[in-house]
Order: C-alpha cells, then structure tokens, then sequence
C-alpha cells in the first residue's frame, strides 16, 4: 500500500530540497519527495508529492503542512489520490467513462474570480501573522 501525501498551493520557487530541509526541520520521516514540473519550461506547477514508509508518518505530515502559511498562501496537504488510468483517447483531463455532455471548450466557460481572501492594509494583523517555528524556518530558506 502507497502513503503519499499530497502538498499544494506551493509557490513556484520551492525545490524538493526546500521540502526535504522542512521535513527535517520538523523530524518528519519520509522516503521520497517530487515536486511536480512543467517539462517543457521545468517550472514548478505549484505542488508535489511526499512519498512516507506508513500511515502515521503520512498523518504527520498532513497535519503540519496543511492550512500552513506561505508567503500570502496557506499549503494545502492531503492523502494522494491514485492516479486515474488514462483510457482510449483520453488525455488524463477528466474521467475516463463519461455520462453526461462534454465540458464547453475553455474559452467559453466563465472565469472564476479569485475569493474569499481580503487584502490586509499596512499596519494591520490577522492571526496568520503569528510566526511558527515552520515559518521561521521557511523565511531562513528564502
């Protein structure tokens, strides 16, 4: 049985060797880690996946990086979905046995705006501001 954790919303400068110096800096065991790239510009595609020897392991993690500030973003960690098979004529976009009508291409579907988040002014605090060792350690990686 596979124990991968997955962790998203990752700015696009963060290595694997960024993720590996997080985990130890939390004495976090873990086997492998793939920080997921565009293969054609080598980019970071804003996440990856932690490879862990057992469940509790893959717990820990989850529960220390999901929800954890970076930058003006909050991490996102959880299980790994397996990943879908890719049929005749599939591309890995969508489910392989659809029932219902194709999506409407890209350019005709409405943008979804960007919400949920206020900007804070200079001068003020929300609680995100509150430092953690894990942010402390994030700035010393920058």
């Amino acid at each position: 049985m596979s124990f991968t954790v997955f962790l998203g919303n990752l700015p696009v400068w963060v290595t694997k060797d960024d993720i590996k110096a997080w985990l130890n800096a939390e004495n976090l065991v873990y086997d492998d880690v793939k920080v997921i790239r565009n293969p054609e510009t080598q980019e970071s595609k804003g996440f990856a996946f932690i490879d862990t020897p057992n469940s509790e392991e893959m717990n820990s993690i989850i529960r220390r990086f999901d929800r954890a500030p970076l930058e003006d973003r909050l991490l996102r960690a959880n299980q790994a979905q397996p990943p879908r098979s890719k049929g005749p004529g599939q591309t890995g976009s969508g489910p392989v046995n659809r029932t219902s009508a194709p999506a409407p291409p890209p350019s005709a579907a409405p943008r979804r705006e960007r919400g949920g988040r206020k900007h804070k002014r200079q001068g003020q605090t929300t609680a995100q501001d509150a430092h953690s060792a894990f942010a402390e350690e994030l700035a010393k990686a920058l």
